[in-house]
Order: structure tokens, then sequence, then C-alpha cells
């Protein structure tokens, strides 16, 4: 399945984390991205303002990849491409 956003950028799955505070958006990631096959993209948008923190932990932790982020408006998005072989943590 690919979701285009406004930039018409495919995704194979879209997660909305806006008002959630941590760890909730990154729990949910995880679950998401346990369930994608490996070199599939997640977007994610959160407002949590430690977002950007630990999306980079936590990829950086697992091996899958920040391939584009932004903030604007308050609202942190990231696209990420799921890992061959994600490490467990």
């Amino acid at each position: 399945m690919n979701i285009r956003t406004e930039n018409q950028q495919p995704f194979d799955q879209v997660l909305d984390a806006k008002g959630l505070n941590c760890p909730l958006p990154i729990l949910k990631t995880k679950v998401l991205l346990n369930k994608m096959n490996a070199g599939e993209i997640l977007f994610v948008e959160a407002t949590d303002p430690h977002s950007q923190v630990d999306f980079e932990a936590y990829c950086a932790r697992t091996d899958h990849k920040i391939i584009n982020y932004k903030l604007s408006k308050g609202v942190y998005s990231f696209t990420i491409k799921r890992a061959e072989h994600p490490k467990k943590i």
C-alpha cells in the first residue's frame, strides 16, 4: 500500500502521534515498524517537544533510518525506513 502526502512522496504506513507524550510516539512507532517489511517507509507526525531526540535515539539503537525530518508549526514529521534486520531493544 502506498500512501501519499501533499508532497506526493509515497509511504507504506502513516502514524499520527500528534497529542501524545513520551514514550507513546516511540512505542507506537516501534509496534508499527515491527509489523512492516524491511525497506518499507513509515511517515510519523508527532507534537511531543522531545520527538526529535527520541526518534533519533530510537533509530540509532535499532538501525532503522530517518530519511527525512521536518518541524513545521509545532509538528515534527519523520520519514523512517525500516531496517533489514533491526536490533531489538
